[in-house]
């Protein structure tokens, strides 16, 4: 059995867990850290999104998309050209989850090895 070794304890008040879900409130869902994950590489278009982020639905793209720039997280530019060209990016605050993300990673991979070791 692979043991982690936790080094700082949280405390469970009314603070923290209101902390705890609204960051799963914003980050819910199967896609939104992958966008974030695929605008990490730059500035990207609608459909070289939704190309990196392999069995997302046009419908669903756009949906998380409007969330993220609701929360802050992407800026959407629409330039004045014909068609009108549409481009997202993350934002300096998405760049606060660097360490999240990275996180989420190991505690994957982790449990990846976790699970399969059955």
């Amino acid at each position: 059995m692979i043991m982690v070794k936790n080094t700082e304890h949280m405390q469970c008040d009314a603070a923290t867990l209101r902390a705890i879900r609204d960051a799963m409130e914003t980050l819910n869902g199967s896609w939104k850290l992958s966008i974030l994950l695929s605008l990490k590489g730059g500035t990207k278009r609608f459909r070289q999104i939704a190309r990196e982020v392999e069995g997302i639905s046009d419908k669903m793209l756009s949906k998380e998309l409007k969330d993220l720039e609701t929360n802050l997280l992407v800026k959407r530019t629409v330039y004045d050209t014909f068609p009108p060209t549409v481009e997202y990016e993350i934002t300096e605050h998405a760049d606060t989850l660097q360490e999240v993300m990275l996180a989420l990673t190991k505690w994957g991979q982790l449990h990846r090895k976790v699970i399969t070791v059955r």
